[in-house]
């Protein structure tokens, strides 16, 4: 009955049938409508039923009923979709999975399509952009209809889509793992002009806990993910005066061009400079010397980015403060 090209899709009615309870029964239990005392064994029969004959439901359906479409539009910003990007992008659809929602990712990078052309065609309840994107396209989305806008890693500016996730902590607890032994931290920049938001709020953290400290503010070099351009970064940190002793790097892969850089030049970490990265990619703990990074816990962050988008289609007062990330530095060779 269901499934293949030129096949009759299966209907309410026929899992109905099957089950043989009312059209009405097979609509509370498959939609899990509320106050209804149907017995548990009826259930199961009508999930039997559904499950047998393939029952999809209608996206469209679903809809009119519940006065939104259940999707939520990913949109990625222009960065490469390296080990952490996919994997947080596959742990929001899961969390979203969870709440009966699809999430449908999106990438800005290269795209020959409009931004309006994409949100307009899906009709999503909601759109989560993972950077940021112009206050009139997010004006454009929440006057057609799109009942959340909101950004990840966006701008505090705007009350209609505060930024959910703040980078400032990673690069705090980046420095406050060094500062206990060094009085002069570096900081690695990717040489990727679109990460620079991110990387520009990671290195408020940095100057942040300088500042606390009464410390010099970070020296700040762009590292390459080749070698010719890690190695001048890190002979200008220690030609410096005084010298750069350690170094908050953006993420673990610039964090390991400067290990490379450093074995180019003859010297070791900690030994002539302490490396920090950020995301404990896979690559992390096998590096020459292991690689001492901040771990996020992005299942845990995407369920509670979920759980806010799922809070403002119901209705729900949620807060204005970003979502909590819990971070912890897993301490190896490199510092």
């Amino acid at each position: 009955m269901a499934g293949g090209s030129g096949r009759r899709r299966v209907t309410s009615a026929d899992v109905a049938r099957e089950a043989g309870v009312s059209r009405a029964t097979v609509s509370y239990v498959l939609n899990a409508t509320p106050h209804q005392k149907i017995p548990e064994v009826t259930r199961g029969r009508v999930w039997a039923a559904a499950d047998r004959l393939g029952y999809a439901p209608s996206a469209a359906a679903r809809s009119l009923r519940t006065g939104r479409s259940n999707i939520v539009l990913g949109l990625l910003p222009d960065w490469p979709i390296g080990h952490v990007l996919g994997r947080l992008v596959q742990q929001l659809t899961n969390a979203f999975a969870e709440h009966g929602l699809t999430f449908l990712v999106h990438s800005s990078a290269h795209s020959t399509r409009p931004l309006r052309e994409i949100w307009k065609t899906v009709t999503p309840a909601a759109v989560l952009a993972l950077g940021e994107f112009p206050e009139a396209e997010a004006g454009a989305m929440r006057a057609a209809g799109v009942q959340v806008v909101a950004a990840v890693h966006g701008s505090a500016r705007h009350p209609h889509r505060p930024a959910l996730m703040a980078e400032e902590p990673i690069g705090a607890a980046q420095a406050r793992h060094l500062v206990a032994s060094h009085h002069r931290l570096g900081y690695a920049c990717p040489d990727l002009g679109r990460l620079g938001n991110l990387a520009r709020s990671r290195l408020d953290g940095v100057r942040k806990v300088c500042a606390e400290l009464g410390i010099p503010e970070p020296d700040v070099r762009a590292v390459p993910l080749e070698p010719d351009g890690a190695v001048e970064a890190v002979r200008a940190w220690l030609g410096a005066d005084p010298p750069v002793t350690g170094i908050c790097a953006f993420n673990d892969e610039v964090a390991l061009s400067v290990l490379l850089a450093l074995r180019y030049l003859g010297l070791r970490a900690p030994q002539n400079l302490s490396v920090i990265g950020v995301d404990d990619i896979p690559g992390a703990a096998l590096a020459q010397p292991p690689l001492t990074t901040v771990v996020r816990d992005t299942d845990t962050v995407a369920r509670r980015l979920a759980r806010r988008i799922v809070d403002a289609l119901d209705g729900e007062q949620v807060p204005a403060d970003p979502v909590q990330d819990l971070l912890r530095v897993q301490v190896r060779v490199s510092a």
